[in-house]
């Protein structure tokens, strides 16, 4: 029973291994990891909207719960920007910001994609990711982030934008540029000066000033706190809310409030479709995470139970007053770099965010939101990958034409609709792709038993005899390209009397591609044409047993090309 208990809940795994070493190395790691989440918990609660106290009660529960039933030895599950600014955007749609049914939708909005991951998990549909391609979720992230820095720019400036596309930003941003406060501007550009710098420049110069390696690094990762406790100070000390410098205010000081969601048919079927896409974007953005991550350290996760854990650490936002988390890449790797050893890491950093909400809280009354704003903006572009446009053009003008598309969808039309045109974008060109499946006409190379292209190669080929290799499965869309092609070539060379089917790399034949060939061979026999099939694999011949094709077949089934040419081509 204990193996299958492992699966479903991989904590029994590597609790029952864990040392004091391992003990070390995770306390150290969440020491970091809580530095860090303390601003960027509360900053991506701005972004989504909401209280900057959601932000940590979502960066608590969801933790504690990932360490039970996740697979991934260190990834930090919580608020990330992407999620944050769905969030924004699909729960504006259906309540205003700042009252209470907001905050209702935005945990309503956690439990459903909760349970959408969870029933994913469950029935094994992990897959389901694959149809969303790396280059068209890298638009979307660059979008997304665009839209993100564009959108704090106004909290930034002590200037009120609101909008959900790039050019309802810009607008609102140039329409209010007179109302511009210009001691919050200095702050916020001070604090993107500074944040910029620690990223790049501060570990090097605290190494030149003989700073150890790993209390450089720790330093350097706490660069966040340092701009929140300073700004916070100079605000307090200066009078400066009094100015028009907007403060984050009271937070209240307390551990998360259990909450629930609202079970109402009008709320969830609006919020039906943004839940499902922040369940995809955020799935694949963890998995993505996790698997490198563990990659480096020679570990595996296993995707259908990476749904169940983070199905389970969304429902458990949505009872303690959080918005929907995922797995997040800064975060993460962080916690990898600390030195996180197991997923306890996780835990003693919800233990220490614990800790900050309770008793923290009361120091960032005067915390300028321009300072969120600048952690925001400095954390997102850091996602920007414009370059993913010129490789997809050198590459491939067809996936440059899916990115492009998702990035300028995004930015015009909003989060939403982008990640829709990128799913559908995603499905429609590997459906174009794989409906002209590439097809080659092989001969044979002197001397061997391989076959080749006959345009590629010097090969020996049969005036009578025509070999088509088949580099794809067979399905519904792509059988009548290849009906097509070999009417045509029969039509160009009316001497051939022998049709070969190469189905070494055929690894699907479904009912409407068996009909088609059913056709072929009908059509060849009236033409007095034989054909057959060459080197069709155990599954797809297993399937072909079961029906009457083989019996009507006016050829053979040969083991190996070799075989066809050595009866055929005579």
């Amino acid at each position: 029973m204990m193996p299958d208990l492992r699966r479903f809940f991989p904590i029994l795994g590597w609790a029952r291994v864990y040392s004091r070493a391992d003990l070390g190395n995770d306390l150290l790691a969440a020491v970091i990891v809580t530095i860090m989440l303390i601003p960027q918990s509360l900053a991506y609660a701005l972004l989504a909207g909401l209280p900057p106290e959601a932000g940590l009660y979502a960066s608590i529960l969801p933790i504690l719960i990932y360490a039970v039933f996740g697979t991934s030895r260190v990834l930090a599950v919580g608020p990330v920007a992407v999620v944050s600014l769905m969030t924004a955007a699909a729960v504006g749609e259906v309540a205003a910001a700042g009252t209470a049914d907001y905050a209702t939708a935005a945990l309503t909005l956690a439990a459903m994609s909760g349970v959408m991951l969870l029933a994913m998990g469950v029935l094994r549909l992990g897959f389901i990711a694959n149809f969303l391609s790396h280059p068209v979720i890298s638009g979307f992230i660059t979008a997304s982030a665009l839209l993100i820095a564009a959108g704090q720019l106004g909290p930034l400036l002590g200037v009120k934008v609101s909008g959900d596309t790039l050019p309802e930003l810009l607008g609102g941003l140039l329409g209010g540029i007179g109302g511009v406060n210009w001691i919050t501007a200095m702050i916020g550009a001070a604090a993107v000066g500074f944040l910029v710098w620690v990223r790049k420049r501060m570990k090097g110069w605290l190494r030149g000033l003989g700073v150890p390696a790993q209390v450089a690094d720790a330093l350097t990762k706490a660069g966040p706190v340092l701009a929140v406790a300073g700004t916070t100070v100079l605000v307090w000390g200066l009078g400066l809310e009094a100015r028009g410098v907007a403060v984050v205010g009271a937070v209240p000081q307390s551990l998360p409030p259990f909450t629930t969601p609202v079970f109402d048919a009008d709320l969830w079927r609006a919020m039906l479709v943004p839940a499902l896409l922040i369940s995809l974007i955020g799935f694949v953005e963890s998995v993505s995470v996790a698997q490198t991550l563990a990659a480096r350290q020679g570990q595996r996760i296993v995707p259908d139970q990476e749904l169940v854990a983070l199905g389970a650490a969304n429902l458990g936002a949505a009872v303690t007053g959080g918005f929907p988390v995922t797995g997040g890449f800064a975060r993460s790797v962080v916690n990898a770099d600390a030195g996180a050893a197991t997923p306890a890491a996780g835990a003693f950093t919800a233990l220490g965010l614990a800790a900050a909400a309770l008793l923290l809280t009361p120091l960032l009354f005067f915390l300028p939101k321009a300072t969120l704003a600048a952690t925001i903006i400095v954390a997102v572009l850091g996602l920007v990958d414009l370059s993913v446009l010129r490789r997809t053009w050198d590459y491939s003008r067809a996936d440059f034409a899916a990115v492009a598309g998702t990035v300028l969808v995004t930015l015009g039309a909003g989060v939403e609709a982008g990640v829709s045109v990128g799913v559908a974008v995603s499905v429609l060109l590997h459906l174009w792709r794989t409906s002209r499946p590439h097809v080659a006409e092989v001969g044979l190379i002197a001397g061997t038993q391989h076959f080749r292209n006959i345009h590629r190669f010097e090969v020996l080929t049969h005036p009578s005899l025509v070999t088509l290799r088949i580099d794809e499965s067979l399905y519904f869309a792509n059988t009548r390209f290849l009906e097509d092609m070999i009417m045509a070539r029969l039509a160009e060379a009316p001497e051939v009397r022998d049709v070969v089917l190469m189905c070494s790399a055929v690894n699907e034949i479904d009912m409407t591609a068996l009909e088609t060939l059913e056709a072929i061979n009908a059509h060849l026999r009236g033409l007095g044409v034989r054909l057959h099939l060459s080197e069709v694999k155990g599954p797809v011949m297993d399937r072909l047993k079961r029906c009457h094709f083989l019996q009507t077949l006016t050829g053979q089934v040969f083991i190996s090309q070799y075989d066809a040419w050595c009866a055929l081509a005579r």
